[in-house]
């Protein structure tokens, strides 16, 4: 692959004393969104869609019971038009576009003629929608590198189809700033791969960068140097990966458990139960990741064990997404 050598802000490690906090009452934000007029936007499995206002106030973004009607959002998006699209991860799956006055329709819910399954994350890329799977089968007895049945979906020009498959436990995806990478997070095979993306939105020439075996990767961001921030679940790091893949960890608060933990996914025998326990001093398997505020300098971490969204200041920006245009 092609090493790009630019060079690049060096971030010193943040400390935990560095984390402040936002919003109250929250059910597993999972996906954080950042919006230009200061909201922050979380799947939440009480709020069905969560608004945390600037002032910290948190209630429903929607006008309707999501959760009472069956869903279980876990990734959201937001739409031009300020619609939401959710990812569905009850057993009915699939993708699904829901508006601020509540009304509810689907967006995805098969490819190639077959129902697509519980969903994880979703990711509006201009006149591309991506979609991952993380595995076709939801009832593991064991978290393992060896659940290979992730897929990545692209919607784009009203077809959707599989854009790759075979992937483990397929996480979130993020397009590069210049638009000729899409990253994927496979957390339970402890890497992230890189793609080629062609015109037509055909991935190609897929580049692996394989972590330790206590790093399990879930959300992620771009920065504008092209930096790309990974939320690590379980073991509670933030990492940051440079543009030639080498990383470094500017965040962490493991569970003092996390030597066991690790021990027990490297013998195949890793159970939800250890996952959900997962806990640091502040930080709860943390799982996602979101630049906001007026410089795009505030990062904004969700986690599954989380009541609030959790704050750091970033001497770098993000990138804007979509929905900030």
């Amino acid at each position: 692959p092609k090493i790009e050598r630019a060079s690049m802000t060096k971030i010193e490690p943040f400390s935990i004393a560095d984390l402040s906090e936002i919003g109250s009452g929250l059910n597993r934000p999972e996906c954080v969104l950042a919006a230009p007029d200061g909201s922050l936007y979380t799947g939440d499995w009480t709020l069905g869609i969560a608004r945390i206002a600037p002032n910290g106030t948190t209630g429903p973004a929607v006008e309707v019971d999501l959760i009472a009607q069956g869903f279980r959002p876990n990734g959201i998006a937001l739409l031009p038009d300020g619609d939401f699209l959710i990812t569905n991860m009850a057993r009915a799956g699939g993708v699904w576009r829901v508006s601020p006055r509540g009304h509810v329709s689907p967006f995805a819910t098969e490819v190639a003629g077959q129902p697509i399954p519980p969903t994880n994350f979703v990711l509006v890329d201009g006149e591309r929608t991506w979609i991952t799977i993380s595995s076709t089968e939801r009832k593991h007895e064991h978290f393992t590198s060896a659940a290979n049945t992730g897929k990545i979906l692209l919607l784009k020009d009203g077809h959707l189809s599989v854009a790759v498959d075979g992937l483990n436990w397929t996480n979130e995806v993020r397009v590069s700033p210049g638009s000729e990478y899409l990253f994927v997070n496979e957390t339970f095979a402890c890497r992230t791969t890189r793609y080629d993306i062609a015109l037509d939105g055909t991935l190609s020439s897929p580049v692996q960068l394989s972590f330790p075996q206590d790093i399990y990767p879930d959300g992620m961001a771009f920065d504008s140097e092209g930096g790309l921030w990974i939320t690590c679940v379980i073991s509670n790091r933030l990492i940051r990966v440079a543009r030639d893949l080498t990383w470094t960890i500017l965040l962490e608060d493991p569970d003092p458990a996390l030597a066991d933990i690790a021990s027990s996914y490297a013998k195949g025998k890793l159970t939800w139960d250890q996952i959900s326990r997962s806990r640091g001093s502040q930080l709860a398997n943390l799982s996602s990741i979101a630049f906001g505020g007026p410089d795009l300098k505030s990062v904004y971490l969700g986690g599954l064990g989380h009541d609030s969204v959790r704050v750091l200041r970033s001497p770098v920006p993000g990138v804007p997404m979509c929905h900030w245009e």
